[in-house]
């Protein structure tokens, strides 16, 4: 896994972007606000650089209703896949508000969907709520079990320059 990317995001897995929309709709006539995390384009078997949106993270504890959506920033977890937000206007409106422009700056992709959720309901913007390019892309997307701690004590052993092969009786 790379931590660095060069070339920031290049889409959004069509997958996702169902979701996203589904969501909206099922959330309906609330808000309904989720975070954007992505995974590097090559992994997904793409032969470009970049990152693929391709997960909505729900928050817990986010409160809604016709005209907010609220996350509760203690809960927000530190991710590297972090990405930007989406949320949705039940008004249809497909530009941010002055209250979604506060919450633009951290993520480079913030994704307004706005009623009847249609799979042209929806519009990217970059941290300055300016309006970006965003690809739809199909790909696979593989099952992967998450875990909150995403290594294992043998990871930070070879991190830390531990030979797990020592014994350290011998060292006596």
């Amino acid at each position: 896994m790379r931590l660095f990317r060069s070339s920031g995001v290049v889409g959004i897995a069509e997958s996702t972007l169902d979701f996203a929309l589904e969501a909206s709709a099922q959330t309906h006539p609330n808000e309904y606000m989720g975070l954007l995390r992505g995974e590097d384009a090559r992994s997904l078997g793409l032969d470009e650089d970049g990152t693929v949106i391709t997960d909505v993270l729900v928050i817990p504890g986010t409160e809604s209703n016709p005209v907010s959506a609220t996350v509760k920033t203690s809960m927000i977890p530190n991710d590297m896949r972090a990405q930007g937000s989406v949320h949705s206007h039940p008004n249809g409106v497909l530009r941010p508000s002055d209250a979604d422009l506060a919450t633009f700056g951290k993520g480079t992709v913030h994704i307004i969907i706005g009623a009847p959720y249609g799979p042209d309901d929806w519009e990217a913007f970059d941290q300055e709520g300016r309006v970006r390019d965003l690809r739809v892309i199909d790909v696979d997307i593989p099952d992967r079990e998450e875990r909150f701690f995403d290594f294992t004590q043998e990871d930070i052993d070879a991190e830390l320059g531990y030979d797990l092969y020592d014994d350290p009786e011998d060292e006596r």
